[in-house]
C-alpha cells in the first residue's frame, strides 16, 4: 500500500514544510483568533486517491492451472465531498465528510494458460462514501496546527456489478464496504479560511468480493478488500 502515490507523498511533505516554516513564525498577526470558539463548522473538501483491491487467492487457484497468475493494480480518482465538524472539546472534534469518488476504477492483470496471453480486467468505480471521524488537535501555533485522525467509513459503489448476469469474464464486486482510516492534516489559518491539506490511509474490512465458482476470472479468488490513499484539501470557514 504504501507505494501508492509515492511523488505526491514527497511532494506532499515539501509542502508542508515550506508553509509550516512561513505560517510558525515567532511574530506574526493571529488571524481569526476566536475560530476555536465555535461550536461547529462547514466546509468542503477537494481529494485525489490511488485505490487498489488486495485479494486472497481460493484453493480453486492452486488445484488449477487454467491461470497462472494474477495481480491487483492501482488506479487513480478525484472526490468531491463537503465537510461539517462538531467540537467536543479543547482538543477532540468530531467530523462527518461524505463524498462523491470519481474514477479509481480497480483492475486485476492475469497470466492465463491455454493459450499463454495477459488479460487485464477493469473494474470501474464511482463510490459515495460515509466517513466518521475523531480528529484530535494540537495547541494552535500562531496561524498553523497540527492534528491526527482515526474513525471508519460506509461506502456505497454506483458501479458495482454483483447484481449482473453470469459471463465467464466478470469479477463481481459486491456494493457496499466498510473500512477504517487513520490520518494526518494541518490548518493553515488564513484571514478569511483555514485551509487543511490532509493524507489519509483507508483500510477496508469487508470482504467484497460476490464470488461466482462459474466464473473464471472470479473462482480463483476468496477474499477481496479494499485499500486506499488520498490526498484532501478542506476549505473551512
Amino acid at each position: 500500500m504504501y507505494y501508492l502515490l509515492r511523488k505526491q507523498i514527497i511532494l506532499f511533505g515539501i509542502f508542508i514544510f515550506v508553509i509550516t516554516n512561513v505560517f510558525a513564525q515567532k511574530y506574526v498577526e493571529l488571524n481569526r483568533p476566536d475560530r476555536d470558539e465555535l461550536p461547529y463548522y462547514f466546509g468542503m473538501t477537494l481529494a485525489v486517491n490511488q485505490s487498489y483491491l488486495a485479494a486472497t487467492k481460493h484453493t480453486k487457484f492452486i488445484n488449477d492451472d487454467s491461470i497462472l497468475s494474477v495481480q491487483p493494480g492501482a488506479s487513480s480518482g478525484i472526490s468531491l465531498g463537503l465537510l461539517g465538524t462538531l467540537k467536543l472539546n479543547y482538543c477532540w472534534e468530531f467530523r462527518f465528510n461524505p463524498q462523491l469518488i470519481i474514477g479509481g476504477s480497480k483492475h486485476f492483470i492475469y497470466q492465463k494458460n491455454y493459450p499463454v496471453e495477459e488479460v487485464k480486467k477493469t473494474l470501474p468505480s464511482t463510490i459515495v462514501s460515509f466517513p466518521f471521524q475523531f480528529k484530535l488537535n494540537s495547541d494552535r501555533l500562531n496561524n498553523f496546527r497540527t492534528y491526527v485522525l482515526f474513525g471508519a467509513k460506509y461506502d456505497i459503489d454506483l458501479a458495482s456489478n454483483s447484481s449482473a448476469r453470469n459471463a465467464q469474464d466478470m469479477v463481481k464486486l459486491k456494493k457496499s464496504d466498510f473500512a477504517l482510516e487513520a490520518g494526518i492534516g494541518f490548518n493553515f489559518f488564513l484571514p478569511f479560511v483555514t485551509i487543511s491539506p490532509e493524507l489519509k490511509f483507508s483500510y477496508g474490512l469487508s470482504n467484497i468480493h460476490s464470488r461466482d465458482p462459474a466464473l473464471k476470472y472470479s473462482n480463483v479468488f476468496d477474499k477481496i478488500q479494499s485499500r486506499m490513499i488520498s490526498l484532501s484539501i478542506h476549505l473551512e470557514d
